[in-house]
């Protein structure tokens, strides 16, 4: 780079209520450096790039390596993983933001609680009654395995939910990731046993009926798992489902 030096754009906030506002900043080059070794210069020397005194950058980060899904933010108005989003692919200024459809908890970091709790509400999880030993579960063939496997990436990061356009406030949509977790329990010998729990949840409110397929979720997803597939599945299961259940009465 001509200059040896990174301009960075960060949207800052203080507290979940506040006003938020822009504050820029410039750090010494390096090659091969990502968005989370910028932030780490800023909170060395947190000054900004017309020479005022600031406080560090908040933001959440544990793994670096693309594997925790924490440092999910808004990096040139794209949402995507800090710690694998490298400078030399950026454009200057690297503009950085946190995620829009998400309660802001402190500049870049926000509550992605919302995640979790669709995650229960689906029951993703395995059933185990871990009061006596149960042995050995059921066997997986490696075909089994390597559909489960891409499905079981998941991070958490949220990304896919970000870039949804049916996912917001109003529509309450559980998003790729929850659904595509259903699919991955349905298909597992033992967590099958909650599937009709499942597909139950996700004709409520909220539910796949809300998916506009958009395909954005696919798009963005840093482990790409294949989620317009976990989509049209599930929604195949449980459109059977409703038939079944309506038939059923």
């Amino acid at each position: 780079m001509a200059d040896q030096s990174v301009i960075l754009k960060i949207k800052r906030q203080l507290t979940p209520t506040s006003a938020p506002y822009w504050e820029e900043f410039s750090v010494p080059y390096r090659p091969n450096m990502n968005v989370i070794s910028a932030l780490m210069d800023i909170a060395a020397d947190p000054v900004t790039r017309d020479g005022k005194a600031t406080t560090p950058i908040t933001y959440d980060s544990n793994c670096l390596e693309e594997v925790c899904g924490s440092c999910a933010m808004l990096i040139n108005g794209k949402a995507r993983m800090a710690c694998s989003a490298l400078i030399d692919h950026l454009e200057q200024p690297v503009r950085l933001e946190p995620f829009s459809k998400f309660p802001v908890v402190r500049d870049l970091a926000v509550d992605r609680a919302v995640l979790f709790e669709n995650l229960k509400i689906v029951k993703a999880w395995v059933p185990i009654d871990g009061t006596y030993d149960l042995g050995p579960g059921p066997r997986l063939s490696p075909e089994e395995q390597e559909a489960a496997y891409p499905l079981s990436r998941c991070i958490s990061c949220c990304c896919c939910m970000e870039a949804c356009p049916q996912f917001d406030e109003h529509t309450g949509f559980v998003g790729a990731a929850t659904i595509s977790q259903v699919r991955l329990f349905n298909t597992h010998p033992t967590g099958k046993a909650l599937k009709h729990d499942r597909l139950a949840a996700l004709m409520g409110d909220g539910g796949i009926q809300e998916c506009g397929y958009a395909q954005n979720c696919v798009e963005v997803c840093p482990k790409d798992i294949p989620l317009t597939k976990s989509i049209s599945e599930v929604g195949g299961q449980v459109m059977k489902q409703a038939f079944a259940d309506l038939f059923r009465r």
